[in-house]
């Protein structure tokens, strides 16, 4: 104690975490979803950790970079259980974030005064999808290669994109250049996530966490520290979800991988039918719903974009959809059709599932720029509760 008492008088890191972690107020009502955010935590730490050691052998070479997966996967001690940690890990990671989400667009944890929190958890997911594309490229198999070829000719639609597309190349085609820089940049991404993450919590302690209730709390009983009642309670929700990740790491591992990944990349050969992972599928279906290709790409972009201006653009007073039941029903009718686009984004365009996908891409943007402003003026506001109790 009295060595602790030392620190903490010269650097008060302790006296910091009991402040933000042990004392902290929070509401008392906070359900199992209030769990993901901290589910999200612990899935950056496990990327970060299996991947520096998946680096610690991986070769960022196109003669090589296959070949040293596999040798991870085979010669390796451990190191099969190490990549499927990383490989299943993404998925987990998608997974709680895109919950975590829309627990807050249900909840309304976007709106005032916690729009900057919402903005940055925004950034946080663009930098994973960035981190997830490149990291998809480097065991350099045919869909990593093809889905590098793809993605990256996207920004050719945009004027000088032709550079654009040969500054990410680092030449004139998917090639070793392009693999060191995918390679590079998926080992800073994550730290820069870290940082993002950091500002996403400072954001967070200003104002406190949002409610089941979405009601701001201005008595004293209507909060707990933080400490033992949530620390518990993350601890059973981190269970059930290690439970859940381990049985794809050791019953399911390639239950969200894709077969041809598992042929080394051939640029003579194309895939029959090219996908990126099932977490991007939802925007890939947009991109490919939109019949000229500069118009696709300002789609899919829009499509994270109008999360940014979401504060804005729901103007209703009431946060929590529990007392909003016109928006209660368009909220599960936008999870369904962004289920929808999910499904559709795996299969060909054409035919019956093209015209799905333009009436869920049309539903998507929709649901933003004119039911929520149109909710906020004319949804009944009921009288909300001065208290969680």
């Amino acid at each position: 104690m009295s060595l602790i008492k030392w620190i903490d008088h010269r650097l008060p890191i302790f006296t910091l975490l009991n402040k933000e972690l042990k004392e902290y107020p929070t509401p008392k009502n906070l359900n199992y979803l209030w769990n993901f955010g901290s589910l999200a935590g612990i899935s950056l730490v496990i990327m970060i950790l299996s991947g520096i050691f998946l680096a610690m052998h991986y070769v960022p070479h196109v003669d090589k970079a296959f070949d040293s997966v596999e040798r991870i996967m085979r010669d390796v001690n451990g190191g099969w259980l190490i990549r499927y940690m990383h490989m299943n890990g993404a998925s987990m990671f998608f997974i709680v974030v895109y919950i975590h989400m829309f627990r807050g667009l249900y909840y309304g944890s976007f709106k005032s005064p916690r729009e900057l929190l919402w903005i940055m958890g925004v950034v946080i997911l663009l930098l994973m999808m960035a981190t997830a594309f490149m990291g998809y490229v480097l065991p350099w198999g045919q869909m990593s290669f093809w889905g590098a070829t793809v993605i990256t000719n996207l920004f050719s639609a945009f004027p000088f994109g032709e550079s654009i597309v040969h500054w990410l190349w680092g030449g004139f085609s998917v090639d070793n250049p392009t693999l060191n820089r995918f390679f590079a940049l998926h080992y800073l991404l994550p730290f820069v996530i870290i940082g993002v993450t950091l500002l996403h919590l400072v954001a967070l302690h200003q104002f406190g966490s949002n409610n089941p209730k979405g009601i701001d709390l201005k008595k004293k009983e209507d909060k707990i520290p933080f400490h033992p009642y949530y620390t518990i309670k993350d601890l059973f929700g981190l269970g059930v979800y290690l439970l859940v990740y381990c049985f794809f790491i050791f019953f399911a591992p390639n239950f969200f991988g894709e077969p041809d990944n598992y042929i080394p990349a051939n640029p003579m050969v194309t895939p029959p039918h090219i996908v990126p992972e099932w977490y991007f599928l939802p925007f890939y279906a947009i991109l490919r719903s939109i019949p000229d290709k500069l118009g696709g790409v300002l789609a899919m972009f829009g499509a994270i974009g109008v999360l940014f201006v979401l504060p804005w653009l729901d103007s209703s007073p009431i946060r929590s959809s529990r007392y909003r039941p016109i928006h209660k029903h368009l909220f599960w009718v936008f999870v369904l059709n962004c289920l929808v686009l999910g499904w559709v984004g795996g299969k060909q365009p054409e035919g019956f599932y093209l015209i799905l996908g333009r009436l869920a891409t049309a539903y998507y943007f929709m649901h933003f720029l004119i039911f929520l402003p149109l909710l906020g003026k004319y949804e009944p506001k009921p009288q909300l509760p001065e208290s969680l109790t």
